[in-house]
């Protein structure tokens, strides 16, 4: 980590509560979209799937990190919103993403409770999109951009890979060492974020999947699913 909060000591178990798969913000019940790639026969093994989460964290990862660092930084929540609605094509996807933010605020609140939550949570009704609320959680426990960022690294990449065990039935162990091989991708890819974010909203970045976006739509609409998306 790059932070000053980091580097001095302070933040750093608040940093593992936040990104820890246990904090009941909702993301185990979605799968980014490995339940239609494992469908599709995109992924079928850790080879695939290692390539399936590298690709997922270069796109979408980079462009959720840049909001979710822009916000612990403390850029304007409406505006980052806009931006995120901007740069989700998916209608399945935005309606995940606020449905996502609203569980993200209620544990967030619950842990950190602050004015600024309030505020974020009175603002947006419906839930604002996840990395931004993610981001105003960090802000809130006393986190920099960097770490926003690599929050929203780390579960762009276990999440896919955590579904892949229940969907395959594939070894935990191999799974847990995709996530370890992408490590230093993950660190790579939230440092761009938070760089981007320090430059203001107009540098943040707009990296696109569009067969994740295509997928999310079809897999919005299956009658029987494991994964909410």
């Amino acid at each position: 980590m790059t932070s000053t909060s980091t580097e001095n000591g302070v933040g750093r178990a608040a940093l593992l509560v936040l990104a820890d798969g246990r904090f009941p913000a909702g993301g185990h019940a979605h799968s980014g979209g490995a339940e239609a790639a494992v469908k599709a026969g995109r992924i079928t093994d850790p080879a695939s799937l290692e390539s399936f989460c590298r690709g997922r964290l270069q796109t979408t990862g980079l462009t959720a990190a840049g909001l979710a660092a822009a916000a612990a930084l403390g850029h304007d929540p409406h505006v980052l919103d806009a931006a995120a609605d901007a740069r989700t094509p998916s209608p399945a996807l935005r309606t995940v993403a606020r449905k996502l933010g609203r569980q993200m605020m209620r544990a967030a609140r619950a842990t950190w409770p602050c004015a600024e939550l309030d505020a974020l949570a009175a603002a947006f009704p419906r839930g604002a999109h996840q990395p931004i609320v993610l981001g105003v959680a960090a802000r809130a426990a006393g986190l920099g951009p960097e770490e926003a960022a690599h929050c929203v690294v780390y579960e762009t990449v276990s999440g896919p890979a955590t579904a892949a065990v229940r969907l395959l039935s594939l070894d935990p162990f191999r799974a847990t060492a995709v996530l370890a091989r992408l490590a230093p991708d993950m660190d790579r890819v939230a440092g761009r974020a938070a760089a981007a974010a320090r430059q203001g909203v107009d540098a943040l970045p707009a990296a696109s999947a569009p067969l994740l976006d295509i997928t999310a739509e079809q897999h919005a609409a299956w009658p029987v699913r494991l994964f909410a998306s």
